[in-house]
């Protein structure tokens, strides 16, 4: 984990046409032991389903040879001998880019026959030191990976995409030869000049709907743009559950209180301790804006306060389904959805204590589930969304 600062990531993309598989295929982890983050963006040769699966097979594997530290020479050789041959195109083929950072900024690029890779330090373009790699056999005469490294700094951006963003609107009276990475680069320090803490799925989707308005709406090619942002970490606590002794319940109160971030508690017994801790009165809102969920509560000190192992499911099948096209709404699910995605850092506190209430006495099935749909979340936000997640009990 980076102490001074978050790596956000993001990858949007559109699909050409009718198409309903990207031919792009993004694929990224978070290898926390290492405080190592991987990324890789490859493009299949053609569309649709065909590119997906040398897109799915090209990045799936640069991830397991950048996973052991693999040399990337010998890997990308292999790759090119494993992807199957195109029937039509008598051609085995398929594009990447890959960022590798490491726990202390140390970042390497490496790019196989796709689109520069633009560094901003600020919003100045920034040129790391890059090396040619020539690969071998006899499929890969002529052909070159371009390696960079350089130390990313806070504040640092990374933006790589596919050919179908620089390619946009080829063919046009506007852009004959294709947007271009000058006016890429150009579009991208316009959008950070004008709101210098863009998000970094901000600036995907605003890279994304430029190239596709450029085709004139209708994408001729699949079309991504990944986006690495060094920034100022979220921080946001969510508690659920009461503590194992009562003696404990000062303790949750003064974590929750003293946290510097956004704060979250789920469950009725753990909203009756910190009203308690805290003098505060406990308000319910009667307003059902979730029909499968009890209403949210206010309690002075939280910025949400919901039920518990109800809506903590409804998270868990949410973050689960979660893509690009997701509308959240504003029932309490949603609410605890959007403020862990807006967050980096989340900590969770999970209560040991066994609702006498609901549990059978030889088997303490609330607790248990409690804590599945918790560590299934928290599973979740690390691999899916990238975040850095610390489970506790009390």
């Amino acid at each position: 984990m980076h102490s001074d600062y978050y790596i956000e990531v993001e990858c949007l993309q559109k699909n050409p046409g009718k198409q309903v598989i990207c031919g792009d295929v993004f694929m990224s982890e978070k290898i926390k032991e290492e405080g190592r983050t991987l990324l890789v963006l490859s493009d299949g040769l053609g569309s649709g389903v065909k590119a997906n699966v040398l897109g799915t097979l090209t990045a799936s594997m640069v991830l397991n040879y950048m996973r052991v530290n693999k040399d990337i020479r010998k890997a990308a050789e292999v790759i090119m001998k494993t992807l199957p041959i195109c029937s039509k195109r008598k051609a085995s083929y398929s594009t990447f880019t890959i960022v590798d950072i490491e726990c202390d900024g140390e970042t390497r690029i490496i790019r196989y026959d796709s689109p520069e890779c633009l560094v901003l330090r600020g919003l100045d373009v920034f040129q790391p030191q890059c090396e040619e790699l020539s690969l071998e056999g006899a499929n890969n005469s002529g052909k070159s990976l371009f390696s960079y490294r350089f130390r990313a700094e806070k504040e640092d951006r990374i933006v790589f995409c596919s050919d179908g963003v620089t390619n946009s609107g080829m063919g046009t009276k506007r852009f004959p030869f294709g947007w271009g990475q000058e006016n890429l680069n150009e579009f991208v320090r316009g959008m950070i000049r004008r709101q210098p803490y863009l998000s970094a799925k901000q600036l995907g989707r605003a890279v994304v709907d430029r190239a596709v308005a450029n085709y004139g709406a209708v994408p001729k090619d699949d079309t991504s743009c990944a986006v690495v942002y060094l920034r100022e970490p979220r921080d946001l606590l969510l508690c659920t559950g009461p503590p194992y002794s009562k003696s404990k319940d000062t303790q949750l109160a003064k974590r929750v209180s003293e946290f510097k971030g956004k704060k979250i508690a789920c469950g009725g017994t753990t909203a009756s301790i910190l009203s308690r801790e805290f003098g505060e009165e406990l308000k319910i809102d009667l307003n059902i804006t979730d029909s499968e969920l009890p209403p949210v509560s206010y309690l002075k000190g939280l910025d949400l306060l919901t039920e518990g192992i109800l809506t903590l499911g409804k998270v868990q099948r949410l973050l689960k389904t979660y893509n690009q096209n997701t509308v959240l709404h504003q029932g309490p699910a949603d609410q605890i959805v959007k403020l862990l995605l807006e967050s980096d850092r989340i900590e969770i506190i999970i209560g040991t204590k066994i609702n006498v209430a609901h549990q059978d006495p030889n088997l303490p099935v609330e607790l248990e589930i409690r804590r599945t749909v918790v560590k299934n979340i928290a599973m979740l936000l690390e691999e899916k969304f990238l975040k850095d997640v610390d489970l506790s009990y009390i």
